[in-house]
């Protein structure tokens, strides 16, 4: 057994550290900036956003609706139009009615038919890329119109080929994945913040 040191911690911890940095340095900068286009479109053509994610990605999904419906908007600005953004994984009671009577699998997809619309758009985050409600929830966002885009991991799964824009962390370790999703949330809050600035600028 491996006594437990401050240095077998700290070598650990830098490890750690390396891994996702080394994550976060391969990610795709032109889907990356595919991604931050779409978000950007969505804000001025003023659509609905709808975030989606499973576990730790639901997390994130929450994360993101709200870094995206809140702090984007210059200081002092209330009239400032407002980015419609909802985590269809916050509603705990509607979740689970879904999963009870229509199966797990089509709790996203089943939401979407309620309140998507044409033009709108779905986001999709899974480390793996392959949940079944992920799949379905895509799929069902393309039927009725919307556009999709997904934040993946390991080698993106199916739902690379639904998402019609894909950003693939380059990762195996699910931990690393959820990171860089995170990553990649800030940074087209910050973009979209840069935007809202310049659409408002007197």
């Amino acid at each position: 057994m491996i006594e437990l040191t401050d240095t077998v911690r700290d070598a650990f911890a830098r490890g750690y550290l390396e891994a996702v940095s080394s994550s976060v340095a391969k990610l795709p900068l032109a889907q990356i900036a595919l991604f931050a286009e779409t978000v950007e479109r969505a804000y001025r053509d003023d659509r609905q956003v709808f975030v989606i994610g499973n576990g730790g990605s639901a997390s994130t999904a929450s994360h993101m609706a709200c870094d995206l419906a809140k702090n984007i908007y210059p200081a002092g600005a209330p009239e400032v139009r407002r980015f419609r953004v909802l985590s269809l994984t916050d509603n705990v009671a509607l979740i689970t009615a879904l999963a009870n009577d229509c199966g797990y699998d089509r709790v996203f997809a089943e939401q979407l038919s309620y309140y998507l619309r044409p033009g709108d758009l779905v986001i999709a985050i899974s480390a793996s890329g392959n949940s079944p409600n992920i799949i379905e929830g895509l799929a069902a966002a393309r039927a009725a119109g919307g556009r999709t885009a997904a934040l993946l991991g390991f080698d993106g799964g199916r739902a690379r080929d639904v998402a019609d824009i894909a950003v693939v962390v380059d990762s195996r370790d699910y931990g690393h994945v959820e990171d860089a999703h995170l990553v990649v949330n800030h940074l087209v809050t910050a973009w979209m913040r840069r935007v809202v600035a310049d659409l408002h600028r007197d």
